[in-house]
């Protein structure tokens, strides 16, 4: 249970606080100080979800009680109170970092709302702390899993321009086959630039109809089209200082096209259905298999558009190109699967290694691992080059 410290020299007074508050407060024990120093010895061995504090007392101060306590536990939340004090007083205590002060004679309802007020206000910012550590665990879980490993020169080129485009907010085209990693190098351009605090918004546009596209992109009112049985906002109002990753976007219907090139022009969406008109601030990050000077000429893509989107062009490599990462990639997906299925780390010999190199990976890093989770499924330890020919068809 916690506990809540009154610090007061008068034993009448501590006597009347703590029977007022102990009615109001039945979920908190009560601890007595009887001046500064006592005050300060149990603030030094405890934490209390609150100190209500007299200012003049023996030994220790209200005041210097308050100053000494928050050096080493600045979380402490206090009230003062005080018959000997004046506006001036009261001020120093706030700027020294006091939830409130109030003065003698005791008003007692004020006392029990700033009490109360001050233990909810503690409860948010320790609600929040935990929220703070939560969200930083699951970014660094999220940042692990989005990692681009390897050494390959193709890679060290793919990890400058990051580094170059991430600071800054112009738009990103990020181009290659499938399963080759664009899906890293978005998250990567996120993670590290101004508005890595703010969400990031993944949209497959080939996963969604085409019918459905704008609505999903720029949200609907109620009763906008038949299943539209409420509002809903678009991925841009999501993205909202923060990012929107366009995947596939070659896939996007020609009317989207136009939508979403005018939200880029005006940052400015309108929901389907809808006259009203949300400002939107949003950096989009696209990406594509596809070759765009094709699907432009071909007339399935917008020039204006594309010219609009590939401010930087950033070309993620097939596997195949870059076959010196293979090892390094074996190795972390290696300890990575092991983890998900709770088994030991499978290690690869180097003649394992060898005959992974020398396949030709149409499926890119992507096939390579759900081979590699094969292997360790199926192989032995360590996994060898008669395992790979074993369960590996090329």
């Amino acid at each position: 249970m916690q506990r809540i410290l009154i610090v007061e020299d008068e034993k009448a007074i501590s006597g009347v606080l703590q029977s007022i508050l102990s009615d109001e407060l039945p979920d908190y024990e009560f601890a007595i100080a009887e001046d500064g120093l006592e005050g300060y010895k149990l603030i030094e061995k405890e934490d209390f979800a609150l100190v209500v504090s007299d200012i003049k007392m023996p030994k220790l101060s209200g005041t210097e009680l308050l100053k000494q306590a928050l050096q080493i536990k600045p979380d402490t939340t206090f009230v003062m109170i005080s018959g000997h004090a004046d506006i001036d007083t009261a001020v120093a205590c706030l700027k020294e970092g006091a939830y409130d002060f109030i003065s003698k004679p005791i008003d007692i309802n004020r006392l029990i709302i700033s009490v109360k007020n001050a233990l909810d206000k503690r409860i948010l910012q320790k609600t929040n702390q935990v929220l703070n550590v939560e969200n930083s665990t699951l970014k660094k879980k999220v940042n692990k899993k989005y990692q681009m490993i390897g050494q390959s020169p193709a890679l060290k080129k793919i990890q400058d321009m990051i580094e170059k485009v991430a600071t800054s907010d112009a738009r990103v085209l990020i181009t290659g086959p499938n399963g080759a990693g664009k899906e890293l190098v978005a998250h990567a351009i996120h993670s590290q630039s101004d508005r890595s605090k703010g969400p990031m918004i993944e949209v497959n546009c080939a996963a969604i109809p085409s019918e459905l596209i704008e609505s999903e992109l720029f949200g609907h009112v109620k009763g906008s089209f038949t299943g539209a049985i409420k509002d809903k906002q678009g991925k841009f109002e999501l993205a909202h200082n923060g990012t929107i990753f366009l995947d596939e976007i070659g896939d996007m219907s020609l009317i989207a096209q136009a939508k979403v090139l005018r939200a880029l022009q005006e940052s400015k969406v309108s929901p389907v259905g809808s006259d009203k008109e949300i400002r939107v601030d949003v950096r989009v990050l696209a990406a594509t298999n596809k070759n765009m000077q094709k699907e432009i000429a071909e007339g399935k893509f917008r020039e204006d558009l594309y010219h609009r989107l590939s401010v930087i062009e950033i070309y993620v490599p097939p596997l195949d190109e870059r076959k010196e990462d293979i090892k390094l990639l074996v190795e972390h997906f290696s300890k990575i699967i092991s983890d998900e299925h709770g088994t030991a780390k499978k290690e690869f010999d180097e003649k394992a290694i060898k005959a992974l190199e020398n396949f030709s990976w149409t499926g890119n890093i992507r096939e390579l691992r759900n081979v590699i989770e094969r292997l360790i499924i199926l192989g032995s330890n360590p996994v060898s080059a008669e395992d790979v020919a074993s369960f590996v068809r090329k």
